[in-house]
This record gives structure tokens, sequence and C-alpha cells, in this order.
């Protein structure tokens, strides 16, 4: 499993949520949309790593993902590619 974080993402990420230097955690919530699992989907936290599983540094944000979540996973990686017409980071698993 691998995080992959577009430029345009990252970039999003550091504008819309004033970050810089940051680690943001990505793990898994109950509810939302557009989850690999239907009826789940990922949430951001601002928070160190414990134990993870994958990790990605792109412009200066360390993008990761701990250990208790690699069952939504399942081995896929994920992608965050940035919707320009929603003007929202978007999900994809490969």
């Amino acid at each position: 499993m691998k995080i992959h974080v577009t430029m345009q993402a990252a970039e999003w990420y550091r504008e819309e949520l004033d970050v810089d230097n940051s680690y943001i955690r990505l793990f898994v919530r109950y509810g939302g949309v557009g989850g690999r699992i239907p009826g789940f989907s990922l949430g951001i936290n601002f928070e160190e790593p414990v134990s993870p599983i994958a990790s990605l540094t792109m412009d200066g944000l360390h993008f990761f993902i701990e250990e208790t979540d690699a069952w939504y996973f399942d081995n896929f990686d994920v992608n965050i590619s940035l919707d320009e017409e929603l003007d929202e980071p978007r999900f994809t698993y490969h």
C-alpha cells in the first residue's frame, strides 16, 4: 500500500487548511461518501505518526496511514488528486 498525492492536492491542503510542515493522518471514519468500502470514508487529522504503514512527504506535508486502518485499504494504494471542478481532494484506490 502506498500514498500518492499530486502537487495540486498538496497545495489545496496547505492553503485551505492553513497548514505548513504538518503531519496529516488519513484515517477511516464511519459514514461519508466516496469511500472504498460503502458506509466508510477517509477523514484527516493533524497528529504525529505512531505506527504508520504508509507515508509520503509532499511539499512539506507529511501524509500517513496508521496500522490500525490497514483493513480499509486491503493492499490498495490511495491516490489523492484535486477535483478542479469541485475544488476539493478526490480519493481513488488502485
